[in-house]
């Protein structure tokens, strides 16, 4: 069984949206690594998933899935 760790910038990001925004994001996330847009990230470990406008950052340790932030698709990539 997998099991699904989201750092703090995740939830904080989360929160501030309206229910059903959350709800399409948490869906897309609960099918990972399965299902979904993921791509490989260009010069930083881990992959994406695209959820609409929005960009799900995770890494797979294991039994572990990461979701290490979730933002809007040009701000999020600024961190990496």
């Amino acid at each position: 069984m997998l099991q699904i760790v989201y750092s703090k910038k995740a939830e904080k990001f989360l929160k501030k949206q309206d229910r059903p925004t959350q709800q399409r994001i948490m869906e897309a996330i609960s099918k990972l690594p399965a299902s979904g847009d993921i791509r490989k990230l260009q010069g930083a470990a881990g992959y994406r998933l695209r959820v609409g406008n929005f960009r799900v950052l995770f890494d797979v340790n294991g039994l572990i899935i990461d979701i290490i932030d979730i933002g809007n698709r040009g701000q999020i990539y600024k961190g990496v």
